[in-house]
Parts: structure tokens; sequence; C-alpha cells
């Protein structure tokens, strides 16, 4: 009967031991918690902005802007970028932010995707930096309107993440005038 018991308490301590190393190891994680997305994030009006960099072409300072007349209030203009006419809008016109005015600290963020490409005013860059994509949040109640149609998501910290894939297929910030 004491061997019985022995092997018994063998057994059991073996069990004990399989589950403190099953407790005792690190959670997987899967996939989708692990994956990361690349960001460029700037200023619009004191409000942190962002756009995953893969949309995003190149940073350039804002120079030689040329206004163009008969265009929507949201095109600033256009800028000769090596030798390639560029488009630039103003977010903050298109989301109802407070104008700042323009200076040399303004930046132009490139944007394009293969088929389409302008540029985009920022106030100030901040970074490029990688964040979890499960870190973005659905939108804040003030994200309204055409802000919310461009939101990727929002992070803990405030940050408003733009979808760059909208905002180049948005048919409504391509000004096309036929002339007769």
């Amino acid at each position: 009967m004491s061997e019985i018991m022995a092997s018994g308490d063998d057994g059991r301590q073996l069990i004990l031991r399989a589950r403190a190393a099953a407790l005792a190891r690190e959670p997987e994680q899967s996939a989708a918690e692990d994956e990361r997305i690349e960001i460029v994030e700037f200023l619009l009006a004191d409000e942190r902005y962002a756009i995953e960099s893969s949309y995003v072409r190149e940073v350039y300072p804002l120079k030689d802007l040329t206004p163009l007349p008969c265009t929507p209030p949201f095109v600033l203009g256009v800028i000769n970028l090596r030798g390639k006419i560029l488009s630039v809008i103003d977010l903050r016109t298109i989301f109802d932010l407070p104008d700042r005015g323009l200076s040399d600290l303004n930046k132009v963020v490139v944007l394009d995707d293969g088929t389409m490409g302008f540029g985009v005013l920022a106030d100030t860059i901040i970074a490029a930096r990688w964040i979890p994509r499960n870190a973005l949040l659905p939108s804040l109640p003030t994200l309204t309107g055409i802000r919310a149609e461009y939101l990727m998501g929002v992070t803990e910290e405030r940050l408003v993440v733009l979808d760059g894939g909208r905002i180049l297929s948005d048919r409504g910030i391509l000004v096309h005038e036929e002339v007769r």
C-alpha cells in the first residue's frame, strides 16, 4: 500500500510540475497583436495627426508655393518638386481647424499611391515611428464628417491616424475643370 501511495504522490508531483511549467511560459502573441504600422506624425493647428508611411513618398519643406486662382479653399497652390508640379492641399481647411498661416517651418507631406499624388500641408513634422495596429481605437466623438471618413483610428494618447488610401482616392479633393 505504501508503494501505491508513493507512486501516486510522484504522479501528482509530475502533474503539478507540468502545470507550473505551462503557467510559467510567456503567452504567445498572435500575428494581429504583433502587427505594427509605421507612421509619419505631424501637427495641424496644435492637433497631432499621422499617416501610414506606406503612402508617404517624402517630406519636403514648403517653399516657392504658387497660389492658383479659381480653386477650392483647401487647395493652397502648387510647388515645383524637382521638376514635377505638385498640388498642395490644406487639411486644416478640410477639417475646419484654425488657420495659422504659412511660415518657413511648414512642411509638405508628399502622398503617393502609384496612381495619385499630391502634397499635404503640415505645421510641423514630429516623428516617423512604429505603432501597434491594435493600439488604434475607434473614432472620438469630436471627429465627425470628413475627418471621420479619413480616419484609420485614434491612439490612447489622442493621435489621429489618417487613412492615406482614402485621402488619395477621394474624388472630392480632385480639381477637374474642363475648358470649353
